[in-house]
């Protein structure tokens, strides 16, 4: 059973970076864990915290609640961006 952390982690509602986590891991493991060879992984997955980062912190500020879009929200909002 998985600790509630983890399922917090997998939670596709409250981890708006599951997919990007999921490649990184899996490329580490395609490649006998050599960084180097996942460094566009990594960027992706780094780039993805800090855009819904950024989201949030905005919600944040302006007193919307909840501060992270559900996973049917942000879908909409990547969408409406092209």
């Amino acid at each position: 059973r998985m600790s509630r952390r983890a399922q917090q982690l997998r939670d596709h509602d409250t981890n708006p970076c599951v997919a990007e986590t999921d490649a990184s891991r899996k490329c580490m493991d395609d490649n006998n864990y050599n960084k180097d060879m996942c460094t566009a992984y990594f960027l992706k997955y780094k780039n993805c915290r800090k855009f819904w980062h950024d989201v949030m912190m905005q919600r944040k500020r302006n007193g919307v609640k909840p501060e992270m879009p559900s996973a049917e929200e942000r879908r909409k909002m990547l969408d409406s961006m092209g």
